[in-house]
This record gives structure tokens, sequence and C-alpha cells, in this order.
């Protein structure tokens, strides 16, 4: 995972269980503290030279076309993820699991043609508002690749 400069400020790892349900660990990660949205975005792209930050990303990850909020009874989207918190050092642990994503093939998988990313917002997402939640900025992004 990268900043808006280039930075790298952590690393997330990935995998899938038996049953489907798809975990993300991020060890360490070093962002500004407090909570921040995480979603995975439509496009394995992670271009600080665009604007705003990012935006080569596309948006979330969505294909059931469903409304964006975890609390949202319209959605959530499958990219959507409950927030992470960092704490006042500025760096932390980050660990969520989900079963709307699948590292498999399938509708649902984030190695589809164009690829995902992992984004992190700088503010919380209040997991209702279309289309992101009011997370603010998109500041760190890392594409999701499968290791060899």
């Amino acid at each position: 995972m990268y900043n808006t400069a280039g930075a790298p400020i952590g690393t997330a790892q990935i995998w899938q269980d038996k049953s489907g349900l798809v975990y993300v660990d991020i060890a360490s990660i070093s962002l500004p503290a407090g909570s921040h949205g995480i979603h995975f975005h439509a496009v394995g792209k992670c271009d600080t030279g665009t604007t705003p930050a990012f935006s080569s990303a596309g948006g979330h990850y969505n294909p059931m076309g469903k409304a964006h909020g975890l609390q949202n009874p319209a959605g959530p989207h499958a990219g959507d993820n409950p927030n992470i918190v960092i704490p006042a050092g500025g760096v932390g642990k980050v660990a969520f699991s989900t079963d709307r994503v699948s590292l498999t093939p399938g509708t649902a998988s984030l190695f589809d043609a164009d690829g995902t990313s992992l984004v992190i917002h700088a503010s919380a997402d209040d997991q209702v508002t279309d289309p992101a939640g009011n997370s603010g900025a998109r500041i760190a992004c890392g594409v999701i690749r499968a290791l060899p």
C-alpha cells in the first residue's frame, strides 16, 4: 500500500478460507490517527499522478449493483468494509473479513479482467451514503495481486 506521495505505508495480505470467507490483514500501516473508510475498488490501478489521488482505482467494487454502506438496506457494495482505526501513534494493525468478495473465479472475484485495489480514505465511512460514505479523499492505495 502506498500514500499519495507514492511512499510505501504497509502491506496487506489477503486470503480466502475453505468456506469462502476472505480475510485482510495489514500488520503495520502508517496513516493519520483516527477512523478511516477502507474499500475494495473496481480497478487494479493506484496511480498517484491522477486528480483526485488514486482516481485510477475507479469506484467501489460493486459487481452486484448494490447501494453503498454496510448499514444501507439497499446495500452494501461488495467492496464495502468496516472502518479501520489508527491509534494516536499513527501506526496500526488492520484486520477484517468479508463474504462479499472472492479470490476464486466468479461474479465477485477480486481477480476480474481489470483487477481491483484496496483504498483507504481520509475519514470514517458513514456506512450509508452513496457513493462512498462521505469518507473523504483517498489517502492510500494498493493493487491486489496474486502471489506467484
